[in-house]
C-alpha cells in the first residue's frame, strides 16, 4: 500500500507541474489545433478518452452517491490523470491500507457482511 501511496502522490505532483507548465508556457488553441491535425494526436486523444472513461466507471461503482462520482468525472474530463491521480491518492488514504475497500468502495460493507 506504500508504494501504491507514494506512486499516486507522484503522479499528482507530475500532472500538476506538467499542466502548470503547460498553461504558462503554451498556447492550448494553437498547439492543440496542430496536434489534433495529426494522425498520433487522434489517436493519443482516444487513446486517453477511454482511459477516462474506463477509470469514471470505476468512480461510479465505488462511489457513494452518484453526485460525488458525477464531479469526479467532469474533473477528470477537464484536468485529466492530474485528477485521476488526485482520486486515486485520497482513495488509497481513505482505505486504512485496505485494498479491498480502496477497490470497492460503497460496496466493501456489503462483501465484510457476506463473509
Amino acid at each position: 500500500m506504500k508504494i501504491s501511496k507514494i506512486l499516486a502522490i507522484a503522479g499528482t505532483i507530475t500532472m500538476f507541474l506538467t499542466l502548470a507548465y503547460a498553461f504558462v508556457a503554451g498556447d492550448f488553441f494553437k498547439e492543440g489545433g496542430i496536434l489534433f491535425s495529426l494522425a498520433w494526436g487522434k489517436v493519443s486523444l482516444v487513446d486517453v478518452y477511454i482511459g477516462f472513461f474506463l477509470f469514471s466507471a470505476w468512480i461510479i461503482y465505488r462511489e457513494k452517491s452518484w453526485q460525488t462520482a458525477l464531479l469526479w468525472i467532469l474533473l477528470i474530463l477537464i484536468l485529466g490523470n492530474f485528477i485521476a491521480c488526485l482520486y486515486t491518492t485520497i482513495a488509497l488514504y481513505k482505505s486504512n491500507d485496505d485494498f479491498r475497500r480502496f477497490w470497492l468502495g460503497k460496496h466493501f460493507r456489503s462483501l465484510m457482511q457476506n463473509q
